[in-house]
């Protein structure tokens, strides 16, 4: 599973999913609890359905972001705006 998640994601997202899947594993094999390593995976698991249902509209999401988190673009779209895209890209 670990490796069909990756493979989904956009090469530029990978690195992440990589070093936040070894983090957990890392932290899960000291506590002797998975917890953590089932959390990363839905979370990315969610964002690769979302990357293969349309990869560059998730590309243009990741740049929009990055503009809004370095202070180059407010942001226009309200949390219903959000909740709408969202919900009409999950079908």
């Amino acid at each position: 599973m670990p490796r069909a998640i990756r493979e989904a994601l956009l090469p530029e997202e990978a690195g992440q999913f990589d070093r936040e899947w070894r983090a957990a594993m890392s932290r899960s094999a000291e506590r002797l609890d998975l917890a953590e390593v089932y959390t990363v995976l839905e979370r990315w698991r969610g964002i690769a359905v979302l990357t293969q249902a349309d990869p560059e509209a998730h590309r243009r999401m990741l740049r929009r972001a990055d503009l809004i988190l370095t202070g180059q673009d407010r942001g226009t779209v309200t949390a219903d705006d959000m909740r709408e895209m969202l919900a009409h890209r999950l079908g």
